[in-house]
């Protein structure tokens, strides 16, 4: 069985994972094996996930070894911030070609790690296995191995190939290649007792930026953060914090089992979306952090920020209330956004007609049922047609997903706000939930959608041209009905040319006609249908000599 193989039999075996707590052995063990679906890695892949969770440390090189195409896909396509390097921001990639996928790419992955090594002296690179050379043989864990040593620097091997499963497996993959090749390989320059570990924060448009400060009035240390603004140093001697918080995310599960488990760290999973997940995660932190040696004034501490946040939080989105009431939000996004963000949208006092579960665990879906009750909607996958019909209904005022699902609402002209990764505002923490409150009512109440709900002029125009052509129409057949004899009189006689009966009657007066024939040849009477009609007609119809001049024409 090879690393790779057996590396993913562990993360289907994983004792944290809510999916994997009531399976037998023997259900762990087919699930490591069995193939992946067509489809399984529609969203993204293992490679994707594995450069999503990783990229964020920012003095670290980030080399693709594959087609550019893996780079070209995965580049910057999330929007984590940085407070120092930027490295991290330049896509790196071996680029390989025909003849490297025939005569195996190991020299040309080695040559480019040595050139970026020279040219940008990053703290260290993270080399990133996907399909071409995992199929073809190419073994990264050797170059990176032989790399390390002549040049001097950490280079890491992160064997996630697309193939191998979805984005969540890949995270995990990414937070095996920490654990194996880069947790507990330094030490800090020192420790102190309120040390923690942020797993699964990505410092997405500077998210962590809004929180940190808070731990900083209470002197609680970051000493590592994976990866949001991460440092490689940091997260190499990440193993002596006091506490770890996973951030609503059980995508590092693995992660921060296993510092638990070799380095003693105990860890909680917490949100620092909406003001009372907020609230709670920095209760538990400093209760953690009491429980592992710091003093005790750090409850009392932590309990008096708590109540002066959360009050500047509450009067700032009071005024929102109001304009929110009888407001429905739908949230399409999955995974753990599918019950921590509903906790502050509630708070801001929407209504939630639904929530998506597509990614979440078991535990995410029993928080949904707390949050929103027993009945609560809970979305396993809806179409983009379900989507447009529910908006279009009106049964959701506003959509909260990804930029994926943004042209769904537009094209129902409903408002719509992103939630997800590729985001342009931070949500996390206090000012985080203000901020969400406030981009939420300037969405619901935009004057455009106003606009756009109206007909285009030229709709417009065509409605009011059937309008009148309706009322034209209306106006002869009441004309029509208020006359008997104008209704008599245009009555079909013969339905193959339309000949009525006022047409014929008028033909037989004028020529003193007699005959079928006869009045066959003075109109448009033709054809089997109309001849017992016409018989009908001439039987009924008084003898009239014609005319004298027609008379004396004929």
């Amino acid at each position: 069985m090879s690393s790779l193989s057996a590396t993913i039999q562990e993360m289907f075996n994983e004792p944290g994972c809510a999916k994997n707590a009531n399976k037998s052995d023997a259900e762990r063990k087919k699930g490591c094996t069995k193939q992946l679906q067509p489809g399984g890695a529609a969203g993204g892949c293992a490679f994707d996930g594995a450069k999503i969770a990783l990229q964020p440390f920012t003095d670290v090189a980030h080399l693709v070894h594959g087609p550019i195409a893996c780079e070209g896909n995965s580049w910057d396509n999330r929007g984590a911030a940085s407070s120092g390097a930027s490295i991290w921001r330049t896509g790196f990639t071996t680029d390989m070609n025909e003849t490297d996928i025939v005569f195996g790419g190991e020299k040309r992955l080695y040559k480019a790690i040595k050139e970026i090594i020279n040219k940008y002296n990053p703290s260290a690179i993270f080399v990133y296995q996907t399909c071409v050379p995992a199929m073809i043989g190419d073994d990264i864990n050797a170059v990176c191995k032989a790399a390390s040593q002549k040049l001097g620097k950490p280079v890491i091997p992160v064997n996630s190939p697309g193939f191998v499963g979805p984005k969540n497996l890949g995270n995990k993959l990414a937070g095996e290649a920490l654990l194996e090749h880069v947790i507990g390989t330094q030490e800090p320059d020192y420790t102190t007792p309120y040390d923690i570990n942020l797993i699964g924060e990505y410092n997405l448009s500077g998210e962590l930026w809004q929180v940190k400060p808070l731990l900083d009035e209470l002197g609680i240390r970051i000493l590592s953060c994976i990866s949001g603004d991460g440092k490689y140093r940091e997260v190499a001697s990440s193993h002596r914090a006091r506490a770890a918080m996973m951030v609503c995310s059980k995508a590092m599960i693995n992660v921060a089992r296993k510092m638990e488990e070799r380095y003693g760290i105990p860890f909680f999973e917490g949100s620092f979306y909406g003001i009372q997940d907020s609230s709670d995660s920095l209760r538990e932190i400093a209760r953690l952090l009491v429980e592992r040696g710091a003093p005790s004034e750090l409850i009392e501490r932590t309990e008096a920020v708590i109540a002066r946040e959360e009050a500047r939080a509450w009067a700032a989105i009071e005024r929102y209330k109001p304009r929110f009431a009888g407001k429905r939000a739908l949230l399409i996004t999955g995974g753990v956004k599918s019950w921590s963000v509903v906790a502050a949208l509630q708070e801001a006092g929407l209504e939630l007609v639904g929530t998506s579960v597509k990614k979440s665990t078991k535990q995410d879906k029993e928080r949904i049922k707390e949050l929103m009750g027993q009945d609560a909607h809970m979305i396993e996958d809806m179409t983009p047609r379900e989507i447009y019909k529910m908006l279009k209904d009106a049964k959701a005022d506003i959509m909260l997903s990804g930029g994926k699902s943004q042209f769904v609402a537009l094209k129902a002209a409903m408002p719509w706000l992103d939630i997800n990764q590729e985001r342009c505002h931070a949500y996390m923490g206090y000012v985080g939930m203000v901020k969400l409150v406030e981009e939420i009512d300037k969405a619901l109440f935009n004057p455009i959608w106003e606009q756009l709900r109206r007909p285009v002029p030229w709709e417009e125009v065509a409605k009011n041209r059937q309008t009148k052509g309706m009322a034209r129409m209306d106006a002869q057949a009441a004309e029509v009905a208020a006359d008997p004899e104008t209704t008599r009189r245009a009555k079909k006689v013969c339905f193959c040319k339309e000949v009525d009966l006022g047409t014929l009657e008028d033909a037989i007066r004028s020529h003193g006609l007699t005959s079928v024939e006869a009045v066959r040849q003075h109109t448009n009477a033709f054809g089997g249908c109309c001849k017992r009609r016409i018989e009908d007609i001439l039987a009924t119809m008084p003898v009239s000599s014609p005319p004298a001049m027609l008379q004396a024409a004929e």
